[in-house]
């Protein structure tokens, strides 16, 4: 099983848990290969266009739904918090990755948006969750092993990478 694999098997897993079919989603970014997964499982999918987060957060509230998933989305935004506080759908279920202190956070230096911002800790994707008006109901994290030899992939076999939330809106 390949890493994409791994990912969306616990990805789908957590999301069945939080959030059972029947389900509308809006699946912040543009169509891509988990919103066929998320289809596959019975869930209907909406996508953000690709427009920029950070300068139009208002945008996820032309959607009517019944959850907000943001998978690998948060940590390509200067400030998530604006989307954050604009949704206005009753659940989110978001993943980012975590902060490791044996790597440097991803940056692609041939495509702009493809770069992190921000690494996680968890407490603080929960303080930015608390701060923004959810509560976290749930949270899981998993690993993201590589199959090559060295001292940083022996370490992604037993250091979480990524971080998963399923949290309701405070009204």
């Amino acid at each position: 099983m390949d890493h994409h694999s791994k990912r969306f098997s616990h990805t789908i897993d957590f999301l069945q848990k939080a959030v059972p079919v029947p389900a509308t989603i809006l699946d912040l970014g543009t169509r891509n290969k988990f919103s066929e997964v998320m289809e596959q499982y019975g869930y209907t999918v909406h996508n953000t266009k690709g427009e920029d987060l950070d300068l139009l957060p208002e945008v996820v509230k032309d959607y009517k739904v019944d959850v907000v998933t943001a998978f690998e989305i948060f940590e390509h935004l200067l400030t998530p918090f604006s989307v954050l506080k604009a949704i206005e759908a009753p659940k989110l279920v978001a993943t980012v990755p975590l902060n490791l202190w044996f790597a440097k956070a991803y940056r692609n230096k041939n495509e702009e948006w493809d770069r992190h911002f921000h690494e996680f800790e968890d407490w603080q994707f929960d303080w930015l969750l608390d701060k923004t008006g959810w509560k976290i109901i749930e949270t899981k994290k998993w690993t993201s092993p590589v199959n090559k030899l060295g001292i940083r992939p022996i370490l992604r076999k037993f250091t979480p990478r990524y971080y998963a939330v399923y949290a309701e809106r405070v009204v």
